[in-house]
């Protein structure tokens, strides 16, 4: 059978539009071959997940979970944004979990899917230094306490101060509400242990941490709770739990921390 020209023409317009539209329908990962995996993070929570000199993405977060992704198979392509938006993006799909030392809650459990916990740490208040009268929750009515937006350390203190006798300032940035308890703004923060400690001895500045811890705390990634996800978390499980066995974590951990966090 032969075609005219004008027949040619419609045909390869027809066959042009079909490719198009294969081509908006692939997703990226399809195209190449790869899978990836999209974590969200806020690239702002020092030594866990921030931009260092060279203007890239560095950290303990990071470096756990590039040797996650290696094991399961999985590029990771890390997405960063303030730590109070990370929730929302989960949730819209924009990414596929969260790592910027995500405390398992029973909320979170209600709604997430999370692996196995990779950090195990404590609640802790952060003061002034010389302000010995801050050890407890109990310490803290009647004073201004600092908290990271949309955290699990503001649902503790808006959970326990049932008589609104506690003034919670909310920030997006963790050094900021240090900075402000060392001049005097605010009384207290409240945050990870490590990170205070860390960020204490780092920043110069005139604190100290209040106290002993005021709660334990389990860290792990959230994931939207599906059918699909729930292989991908068995998979991540599997990891972590490896990385603990031959030493990786530790390893990781021992390199930012000059500790082992990774275990109980």
């Amino acid at each position: 059978m032969f075609y005219s020209k004008k027949h040619l023409l419609v045909l390869l317009m027809v066959l042009a539009v079909i490719l198009v539209m294969a081509g908006c329908n692939a997703k990226p990962s399809e195209e190449v071959g790869n899978k990836v995996i999209k974590v969200g993070t806020s690239g702002r929570y020092h030594p866990f997940t921030f931009m260092n000199k060279e203007g890239k993405l560095d950290g303990f977060e990071i470096d756990v979970w590039n040797e996650i992704g290696r094991r399961i198979g999985y590029d990771v392509e890390y997405n960063t944004a303030e730590f109070s938006g990370l929730f929302g993006m989960l949730d819209a799909g924009k990414i596929d979990t969260i790592a910027n030392q995500i405390t398992i809650t029973e909320q979170r459990k209600e709604k997430y899917l999370f692996p196995v916990p990779y950090v195990y740490s404590g609640a802790q208040l952060i003061v002034k230094k010389g302000n010995d009268d801050i050890k407890s929750l109990e310490d803290l009515k009647g004073k201004k306490v600092g908290v990271s937006l949309g955290s699990n350390y503001e649902q503790l203190i808006r959970e326990y101060d049932i008589n609104n006798e506690i003034e919670v300032i909310t920030y997006e940035d963790f050094v900021g509400s240090l900075q402000d308890v060392s001049i005097g703004r605010i009384d207290a923060v409240v945050n990870d242990k490590l990170a205070g400690v860390i960020n204490i001895k780092e920043s110069g500045l005139d604190l100290q941490l209040g106290g002993n811890t005021v709660h334990p705390l389990e860290n792990s990634f959230p994931f939207v709770n599906s059918e699909e996800n729930k292989e991908l978390v068995e998979n991540i499980n599997k990891a972590i739990e490896e990385m603990r066995e031959d030493g990786t974590l530790a390893e990781i951990s021992n390199k930012w921390f000059d500790l082992d966090v990774t275990s109980k």
